[in-house]
């Protein structure tokens, strides 16, 4: 089944080199281009593509209002936010609108699409040094008060906290299991769990949770 994907980015030269590679993978295709928030929404209702891979910084509408909007709607497309991490002040705000994945534009363009194709098959994709750097974000800001989750923290078994935390701090299945010595598919199903009693969309939203529940806090200095 090809994976069909709107691009939304005000850079013309941007969203060539995304459509030059998209359009050489038999398992993708561009669905339509978009150069500004407003147009990603239109587009995303319009066609419904499987994937919207959107910039932050555009004109009128940016990617985050945009991200919120589109993951508001029934059955909405997966947005994978793409943009220049170092200069953008907005990258929680991006995760916490719903976006599904957070790659920077100096990714190898092969990483993009693998990327692509994770988050079109229902995951969540936050690469574990995009994580640290969302981490020291935190600590650049001040330190937001947590807030009650749907679901309390208590609905989760020790061992099940333990590997949100772990999740939390941006470690991956493969490190979590060697921390707390068990095995990868063993991780995987309590994270499959924690998907499942917390309400959350995937692995990016687990990260979220964890900030919002109080269980990791930005390291300090």
């Amino acid at each position: 089944m090809t994976v069909r994907v709107v691009l939304a980015d005000d850079q013309p030269l941007v969203r060539a080199g995304l459509r030059m590679v998209i359009t050489d993978d038999p398992e993708l295709e561009v669905a339509g281009e978009a150069g500004t928030g407003s147009e990603a929404v239109r587009l995303a209702r319009d066609l419904r593509p499987d994937v919207v891979v959107m910039d932050i910084r555009m004109p009128g509408m940016d990617g985050i209002e945009a991200t919120r909007i589109i993951t508001a709607d029934p059955e909405p497309p997966r947005v994978v936010v793409l943009t220049t991490f170092d200069d953008d002040d907005y990258v929680y705000g991006a995760l916490r609108s719903g976006a599904s994945g957070f790659l920077v534009k100096d990714m190898a363009l092969t990483d993009i699409l693998a990327a692509i194709r994770v988050v079109a098959a229902g995951d969540g994709l936050i690469a574990p040094g995009v994580t640290r750097r969302l981490i020291e974000q935190f600590a650049r800001r001040p330190e937001p008060a947590p807030v009650p989750w749907r679901r309390p923290p208590d609905a989760i078994t020790d061992r099940e906290r333990e590997v949100l935390v772990l999740v939390g701090t941006g470690l991956t299945n493969h490190e979590i299991a060697a921390r707390l010595m068990i095995s990868v598919g063993t991780v995987k199903a309590y994270v499959s769990r924690l998907l499942a009693k917390l309400d959350a969309r995937d692995r990016v939203h687990l990260v979220i949770i964890t900030y919002e529940m109080g269980l990791v806090s930005p390291p300090s200095g």
